[in-house]
């Protein structure tokens, strides 16, 4: 059993929690993640690990509630606890001899941005980290992605906080104005990554997707988050999560991840109240 340490929640469909897993914590790295079941009847779920603190023996996730498992997950408080979280699992990033990285992040997906800009920041990188939001309410780990940052750029679609427009704006900004980037490292929504992909290419720049939001039970037997890498087949989770950007098929990735669009969707069952799977 793994015993939930904090529990914070972030925004209204955002939960962040800390959970004792001292073998975790000692081994995990940028790039990886967890799969947790919450009992015995319970589906297995991938999740990054955001941080890891091997002094308290603790792991860090962040997650949004979309479908049954994290719904009920997040009604767990702390001193609960999960029946089962297995890891560290996947390639931890290889980031190679970099001086200036932008890591950019979007959404939930600045949950796995902060542990690379991490990385990288306290090794003496360079960091530009540019973080994309709908809007000022659904912002998370605003402080905590500034303290690990050369620069920090907060972008918001509408307008209501930091700078106006996507995050792809403000990456070519940064380009075209003089920027010197060794590596763009993007983590977010597939589409994002996709263009902040066509964004880079032109002049270049090597760029890092993770390819998580594709990731089903984690192991590559269900074949679930099977994806086209310079004409090879690779899945996300034994082969990745990390991919080079230019070598990705994106509209065959996006197609595939909204194969299981109908089973994320839950619902409050009427008869006990609880959240299950549509």
């Amino acid at each position: 059993m793994y015993k939930i340490m904090k529990k914070e929640r972030l925004n209204d469909s955002t939960v962040l929690m800390e959970i004792e897993a001292p073998y975790i914590a000692r081994k995990a790295k940028a790039g990886q993640f967890i799969i947790y079941r919450l009992d015995e009847y319970g589906e297995r779920v991938p999740l990054t690990i955001a941080d890891h603190d091997e002094q308290r023996g603790s792991i860090t996730i962040i997650f949004q509630t979309i479908g049954g498992s994290t719904a009920a997950l997040s009604m767990l408080n702390e001193g609960d606890s999960i029946l089962d979280v297995a890891g560290p699992l996947g390639v931890a990033t290889e980031y190679g001899d970099v001086k200036h990285v932008a890591v950019v992040g979007g959404g939930v997906g600045c949950a796995i941005a902060y542990p690379q800009a991490k990385t990288l920041f306290e090794s003496g990188v360079e960091v530009d980290l540019i973080a994309g939001f709908r809007s000022k309410d659904i912002v998370i780990l605003e402080n905590e992605m500034k303290a690990v940052s050369t620069r920090f750029h907060l972008c918001t679609d509408d307008g209501t906080a930091g700078y106006h427009g996507f995050v792809t704006n403000k990456l070519k900004e940064l380009i075209d104005g003089g920027a010197d980037l060794d590596e763009v490292i993007a983590i977010g929504p597939v589409p994002m990554m996709k263009f902040v992909c066509k964004t880079t290419e032109p002049y270049g720049i090597k760029t890092l997707v993770s390819l998580n939001p594709i990731m089903v039970d984690g192991t590559g037997m269900c074949g679930g988050c099977r994806v086209t890498v310079d004409g090879k087949i690779k899945y996300a989770c034994v082969d990745g999560p990390d991919f080079d950007g230019h070598k990705v098929d994106f509209d065959e990735l996006m197609r595939r991840n909204a194969t299981y669009k109908e089973q994320e969707k839950a619902h409050m069952c009427r008869l006990t109240g609880g959240v299950r799977n549509a």
